[in-house]
């Protein structure tokens, strides 16, 4: 494994089947119309797990669609990365039964990570890391969230813009001159933690999340998002050596359709170059940076040799940048 640099071989998804309406919303709220739920989120619906399905699952699945597509074998896979913030259980570590439920190999390396709406750019760097350091040659990174369990029934500005969702990719080892992932830039503010949070059912308050579902403060999580986000972008075309128009695609985390407008406008970046895909999804956290690339790339959008920005914001606050050159994809 000498001289390997780390590329982004594939990427699967999968959502749960269970479809949440607007129309269904509209009724339980009888605040916003369908079509106002729509027009200011740009979502249309959204999945939601059933009560007995968990993160695991969903990662399972998308991962299955790999090894039935061809795309790698689960001998081929020497390390796994799960990001969640909703595992199956306190412990064990919900990447070791996942190892065990896909049938990898014993000395395959497994860890969970937490981190929500940044997550998949965490662990590319992760994964990359792995590989350029010669720990690991195949790593599979699998975000899985299944946020509409930490949910209060009757929050609207909750219920309106996540679903739960799942996407596997597959990272691997090329004996390249140059990466394919890289360079990444990072960003974290702690003093933000409170603005999206579940405050029970860890170590500090204990019992059950149930009882104190997922506040969000949506006016300081936008403040932040047009405080931070151009200049974590800035900083990484600097980083680069970049400049804007180099760049031939943006996928950001898809956060809602206000957002990402707001953040594109701010930018100047075109409408042709800036993915917004969250009609059949919402926003299902660590889930919509891979989802959205998945979607882009099998329309056609962009393709072998495309330079992608990713960029993602968030829970936290958290937040991330890297450029993605697609080569070999599968």
């Amino acid at each position: 494994m000498t001289g390997e640099f780390a590329f982004l071989s594939a990427i699967r998804s999968y959502l749960p089947d269970k479809i949440l309406t607007n129309e269904e919303l509209a009724h339980d709220f009888g605040g916003w119309s369908a079509a106002q739920i729509h027009s200011k989120l740009g979502i249309g619906s959204r999945r939601v797990v059933s009560t007995n399905e968990c993160s695991s699952d969903l990662g399972v699945r998308a991962t299955q669609k790999l090894f039935d597509d061809g795309v790698v074998r689960p001998s081929e896979i020497d390390f796994l990365l799960f990001c969640t913030q909703s595992p199956d259980y306190i412990l064990p570590t919900t990447a070791c039964l996942i190892q065990d439920r896909l049938g990898l190999s014993t000395t395959c390396g497994a860890l969970d990570f937490n981190l929500g709406c940044s997550g998949f750019i965490y662990g590319l760097s992760l994964a990359k890391g792995l590989i350029e350091s010669q720990i690991a040659h195949t790593v599979l990174l699998i975000t899985a969230e299944t946020y509409s369990k930490f949910l209060s029934p009757g929050d609207q500005s909750t219920r309106t813009v996540f679903g739960d969702g799942a996407s596997a990719t597959v990272v691997v080892g090329r004996e390249r001159e140059a990466t394919g992932i890289g360079p990444f830039v990072f960003g974290t503010d702690g003093k933000g933690g409170e603005d999206i949070m579940v405050k029970i059912g860890g170590a500090r308050y204990p019992g059950s999340f149930l009882d104190t579902p997922l506040h969000m403060n949506g006016p300081e999580v936008l403040n932040f998002t047009l405080r931070e986000i151009p200049v974590c972008l800035h900083s990484l075309y600097k980083k680069a050596d970049l400049q804007q128009d180099d760049i031939d695609f943006f996928v950001f985390h898809q956060a809602n359709k206000f957002i990402l407008e707001l953040l594109r406008k701010k930018l100047k970046i075109s409408a042709e170059k800036y993915c917004v895909n969250l009609e059949l999804t919402g926003n299902t956290v660590s889930s919509t940076i891979p989802i959205a690339l998945e979607s882009s790339i099998n329309s056609g959008v962009v393709g072998c040799g495309s330079l992608i920005a990713l960029v993602g914001f968030g829970v936290g606050y958290s937040w991330g940048a890297v450029i993605v050159k697609l080569e070999d994809w599968r």
